[in-house]
């Protein structure tokens, strides 16, 4: 073995001859080339938002100077969120999107809490079946015509609660609550039935807590769906004062569209129609941004726990 190491020119007691090169540690090129590579990664990210949020805070000559998007800031204005968010369609569409995001968010968890405990207790009532039923819909949908007809029928056309119950309940996140509720121990459950709890307070005391990491980043995932969501929206509602921020965006930056209310300020040059389109986008970005760094730290904990066992 000592001979064979060094015909090859390694030593028998070096790290090289013990480690396969891919355990070895880093070189300071190695690390270097790293670093930019993450730098150049970080920038290629960073920069359009960057843009966008410096156009959306440009005066109107700034942005007529450049010629477009402005790269290098010259000044700082509000005007274009104050007209924004001082009435009309869109501040009324932030609101819809607000309020279709909590209820939906709150409502989506709910029934996927109890949905995935009920699913996680071995002696449930009919557990097999459902569980496969479910599992079911993951790979086999009815499409979106019967989707539509059963939303009409139900006489949720024209309404909010039709950008929130065709899409209240998330297989996938139902799965990953299961299996992180199986994970709790069957002693703390067992203690507790014996002092008289019964499954809503074993399930409130005792299992919630202890899972606050997979259920802040399953809320995570339905906030985000909610917020983003526009489809719903566009086959389902017919009023354009109902539609949410999303479906204005759209309107606003792919149609070239003029908000209402801001028309006359747009054609007289007090507003730049480009940094109206870059407001909103920050404004449909903002929170998603603002949320994700306080949910950051349980995502490798919720995620990679709630997907391994059970």
């Amino acid at each position: 073995m000592s001979q064979g190491l060094l015909n090859f020119g390694i030593k028998p007691g070096s790290r090289t001859g013990l480690r396969p090169v891919w355990e070895e540690p880093p070189t300071r090129a190695g690390l270097a080339t790293k670093g930019v590579t993450l730098t150049l990664v970080c920038l290629a990210v960073l920069f359009p938002v960057w843009v966008v949020v410096v156009t959306s805070l440009s005066s109107v000559k700034t942005i007529t100077e450049t010629g477009g998007l402005v790269v290098i800031p010259r000044g700082v204005t509000f005007v274009h969120y104050q007209e924004l968010l001082g009435g009309g369609q869109v501040a009324r569409a932030t609101l819809v999107s607000v309020g279709v995001t909590v209820v939906g968010t709150l409502f989506s968890m709910v029934v996927s809490v109890l949905c995935a405990y009920g699913l996680s207790r071995p002696g449930s009532v009919l557990h097999r079946p459902i569980l496969l039923l479910i599992v079911a819909t993951m790979f086999f949908g009815a499409g979106l015509i019967p989707t539509y007809l059963v939303v009409q029928g139900l006489g949720l056309t024209d309404t909010y609660l039709s950008l929130i119950l065709p899409s209240a309940l998330n297989v996938f996140n139902i799965l990953v609550l299961r299996a992180f509720f199986m994970g709790t121990a069957q002693e703390l459950i067992e203690s507790a039935r014996i002092d008289g709890a019964g499954d809503l307070l074993i399930l409130w005391r005792i299992v919630m807590p202890l899972s606050r990491a997979v259920i802040a980043v399953i809320t995570l995932f339905y906030a985000v769906g909610y917020w983003s969501a526009w489809f719903n929206a566009s086959i389902y509602l017919s009023d354009p004062g109902m539609m949410p921020l999303q479906n204005v965006m759209q309107q606003l930056v792919i149609k070239q569209q003029k908000p209402t209310g801001l028309a006359q300020a747009i054609n007289t040059g007090h507003l730049s129609p480009l940094a109206i389109q870059m407001a909103v986008m920050v404004l449909a970005l903002l929170p998603v941004a603002v949320l994700s760094p306080f949910v950051q730290r349980h995502f490798k904990q919720g995620m990679l726990t709630g997907a391994v066992k059970g």
